[in-house]
């Protein structure tokens, strides 16, 4: 697997390109610098206070910053870490303690906090709450036996660690280094925690550009090319003191007659994976769209000569879409409940084909992606685990907030 990054900047917004095997997988766009008070990312760990409590639905909510309310899950509180406690009950108003933002505000909805604080690196992540060593499925199987006999211990009372996928490209050793690191950073939360004042901000995540990049495989990654050069400088800065051996993957692409965009036709791209419509190659089409529960991928055999009457058309036309419907929904970052409806078929060995080749495509998918089943009405059901916000939600309001339709057939 050949990897490639392309990092643009623009308009202040910095769009991140994963290509693998010359194919656009992943797109992330993120403002450049952090905006204005009231601005928090996921990561961010605060001491917030406990400004009310709605015990029927299990929740209270915490203020990290005046004004700034977070949703609270109450079951959190059990492992909390609080720098000020008013009662004996395991949560009051009026409470300090440390929580970290797991879910950014989306529309009308206040950011969400909790208590399991985690710490990420590359390799590893260490968590508070959790207490167990955890490594990750998408491991094989003799290596994850390897490292829950090897990292035995670390196992504590007060906080766990999970070995990321990324792991399966370095040795032990490194991710020991890393974990050590980890460890230390979270020792030093937890001590200074009581000696700070409420709203004090006691981790900034860095910009979620530079998280993003924690996130890529680098198994297969050839080169991290960057269209700008202050961007160019931030990121060679945030490698040299986390990743040095890795600084050698940087190059600067600024020529103002031939940019990155330019280059690479990443503007093209991004606004193809904004359509509603998406053309497959032979002649079918997907329409992709995403409402407020859930999001419905429609399968249209449109110009393809196989018609409804022709199985082996028709199943032709549902592999294809099969493959195209599990790129886009990582390339859009589809996430919760997604419902895909094929082209229907007749024979049931066809539709259990269909169903494991689907299922193999979705595996792909760094973050968890499910296929849990086929409806009586033939809909197959996909849950993602919602991570971040949608591509269509991030990148910036000349585009609009929601894909566009657009009839161009223009392969994706």
């Amino acid at each position: 697997m050949k990897r490639k990054i392309l990092i643009e900047k623009k308009e202040d917004q910095v769009r991140t390109f994963l290509l693998e095997n010359d194919t656009v997988v992943e797109i992330h766009c993120a403002d450049f610098e952090r905006k204005e008070p009231g601005k928090h990312q996921i990561g961010d760990i605060y001491i917030g206070k406990v400004k009310n409590i709605v015990r029927n639905i299990g929740a209270a909510f915490i203020e990290i910053e005046s004004g700034v309310n977070c949703y609270y899950d109450i079951k959190d509180a059990e492992n909390a870490v609080f720098t000020t406690k008013i009662g004996k009950k395991p949560l009051c108003i009026g409470d300090e303690l440390v929580v970290q933002i797991s879910k950014e505000a989306v529309k009308t909805k206040a950011p969400t906090v909790t208590s399991n604080i985690s710490l990420t690196g590359r390799y590893a992540v260490v968590t508070h709450g959790n207490t167990r060593i955890g490594v990750s499925s998408k491991l094989p199987k003799k290596m994850r036996e390897e490292y829950k006999e090897q990292l035995q211990k670390y196992q504590n009372e007060r906080f766990g660690i999970i070995v990321r996928t990324n792991a399966k490209d370095v040795c032990v050793r490194e991710v020991e280094e890393e974990i050590e690191k980890l460890r230390s950073e979270y020792e030093r939360i937890v001590e200074t925690a009581p000696t700070r004042t409420c709203f004090s901000c006691l981790k900034s995540a860095p910009p979620s550009y530079i998280t993003n990049l924690k996130n890529v495989y680098t198994e297969g990654l050839e080169e991290i090319v960057v269209g700008d050069s202050d961007l160019y400088t931030s990121i060679q800065s945030h490698f040299a003191s986390e990743f040095p051996e890795k600084t050698g993957l940087l190059r600067l692409c600024d020529d103002p007659d031939f940019p990155l965009g330019k280059r690479y036709s990443t503007e093209t791209i991004l606004e193809k994976a904004l359509r509603e419509k998406v053309w497959l190659k032979n002649g079918g089409y997907l329409v992709i769209q995403p409402t407020e529960a859930l999001t419905v991928i429609d399968v249209n055999s449109g110009k393809s000569i196989g018609k409804e009457k022709d199985e082996a058309g028709i199943m032709k036309i549902n592999l294809e879409a099969a493959r195209e419907a599990a790129h886009q929904i990582r390339l859009r970052n589809l996430s919760g409940i997604i419902i895909v409806d094929f082209i229907n078929l007749e024979k049931k060995e066809n539709v259990s084909l269909l169903l494991k080749e689907f299922r193999g495509f979705l595996s792909r998918d760094p973050i968890q992606t499910t296929l849990v089943d086929i409806t009586p009405l033939n809909l197959v059901e996909v849950t993602r685990k919602k991570v971040r916000k949608p591509l269509y939600e991030t990148v910036q309001r000349r585009y609009n907030s929601k894909p566009r339709v657009s009839d161009d057939r223009v392969p994706m």
